[in-house]
């Protein structure tokens, strides 16, 4: 029976993808784990190590399926780790006891590693997926609003204008960086464990270095430079980088949550017929896919700091350390999965009022400009006398309720120093978006898109 989201029929896919799913299933974990004695008995064949015939036998045998999972179970519980039942099934379903030669001169640790470096290949290559689709779905949208004025907001308050095009670029920015910063991980995450059980590959001799290199080769996993029974810090650089990723993820569903609030109303997740449906009122339309990017992001930074215990380990092989991965590397991977989908999905039908940003740059009777207005005297009268100005303008406008424009044409101050066409253009938003489609354009072309 189902217990928790990640594995619940009817949780689980708010919280993770069936492609992830499958990567860190008991029966790919199982199959991976025999892939890992397949390719050792191949190399160690091929060295004449074992014999051939031996070989071929656990090659052939080395599938889940020949696995009697009743009795497998059963010994985990009694051993309490998953690869000496294994070799048991194993050499049981091999013939004319040739799998005696399965496992020959490696330890359970070389084999869940090297069958975890093969599944944090596989999630990489989704999330790079995703990660590729996302980044083009922002560069389209940046493209696209690249001049589409709205409100700046700093402390929740309207700060100065900018373009939606220039907030999504900043989304963006952080995808492209994640996006390199997997391309560099790649190489550290996905290094097979070879090296025996005190890591010195000592029950091989000579060959050990042969077999390792062999296995990682078989197995398409980079080649390590020494054991990394202990030294966990490639694990928690990957878990890590997750963790990034769906903060990055969830400051974009944070954004989008906050527009979409019913006084701002600027942006709004696709509509679906029910989707983010009240039970009880109709008109609402809730931000599911940024409640679930922000839940994501909260969820997976416990599991960063997790994996960063887990390095505390003892000596050569530790007590304990080691099995913290087992629960937080799953459902770190699967929660970033179901992160990325609901980006992948908001993104894709992401609706932008232009309309209702322009409405809402009205909102302070032109407060908003009010940087853009000291800046055009300042030359004139100097800065701090331009800003006291303006401050003095700003609260008028308030306390009457009035335009900003219409109280700075009354100063005489300030219309000896500036027409009202001057001014009128310094009140006017769309003058004061700065540099933002430059840099609009300027990331687009950095990166590619």
């Amino acid at each position: 029976m189902a217990s928790t989201a990640f594995d619940s029929e009817i949780f689980k896919d708010l919280f993770g993808t069936e492609a992830m799913r499958q990567v860190f299933s008991d029966e790919a974990l199982l199959q991976k784990y025999l892939d890992v004695e397949a390719a050792l008995a191949k190399v160690q064949a091929r060295l004449g190590i074992i014999p051939q015939n031996a070989a071929d036998e656990i090659i052939a045998k080395a599938k889940y399926e020949n696995l009697d999972m009743d009795r497998y179970r059963e010994r985990v519980s009694q051993v309490f780790y998953p690869i000496l039942p294994l070799v048991e099934g194993l050499v049981a379903a091999c013939d004319d006891g040739l799998g005696e030669y399965c496992h020959w001169g490696t330890t359970t640790q070389d084999i869940m590693d090297s069958a975890y470096s093969m599944q944090v290949r596989e999630a990489l290559e989704i999330i790079d997926a995703d990660l590729a689709a996302i980044a083009g779905l922002l560069a389209k949208l940046a493209r696209e609003h690249r001049d589409t004025v709205m409100a700046g907001r700093s402390h929740l308050q309207q700060a100065l204008p900018v373009t939606f095009g220039y907030k999504v670029a900043g989304w963006l920015s952080g995808i492209e960086r994640s996006r390199q910063r997997l391309a560099e991980l790649r190489p550290r995450a996905t290094m097979a464990q070879f090296s025996g059980a005190a890591g010195t590959l000592a029950s091989l001799g000579k060959d050990g270095f042969a077999i390792q290199d062999g296995v990682a080769d078989e197995l398409g996993l980079e080649r390590p430079e020494i054991a990394w029974h202990t030294m966990r810090d490639t694990v928690a650089e990957v878990i890590t980088f997750l963790g990034l990723l769906t903060g990055t993820l969830g400051k974009i569903g944070t954004d989008v949550l906050m527009l979409m609030q019913t006084e701002v109303g600027e942006v709004f997740e696709p509509f679906t017929p029910g989707r983010g449906a009240s039970s009880t009122m109709p008109q609402k339309r809730n931000p599911i896919s940024c409640e679930l990017m922000t839940v994501a992001a909260r969820g997976v930074r416990q599991y960063v700091a997790m994996v960063l215990d887990g390095m505390l380990q003892d000596h050569e092989r530790a007590s304990g350390g080691w099995h913290v991965e087992w629960m937080s590397i799953p459902q770190a991977f699967i929660l970033t999965a179901g992160s990325l989908r609901q980006a992948r999905d908001m993104l894709d039908g992401l609706i932008v009022d232009k309309d209702r940003m322009l409405r809402n740059l009205e909102l302070t009777n032109g407060l908003i400009v009010s940087e853009a207005v000291m800046m055009g005297l300042a030359p004139h009268i100097g800065r701090q006398v331009a800003h006291d100005l303006v401050y003095d303008a700003c609260r008028d406008a308030v306390t009457s309720n009035r335009q900003l424009y219409d109280v700075l044409v009354e100063m005489p101050i300030i219309t000896e120093k500036l027409s009202r066409d001057d001014i009128a253009a310094l009140c006017d938003p769309a003058n004061y978006t700065g540099l933002a489609g430059e840099m609009v354009d300027r990331l687009l072309a950095r990166t590619g898109h």
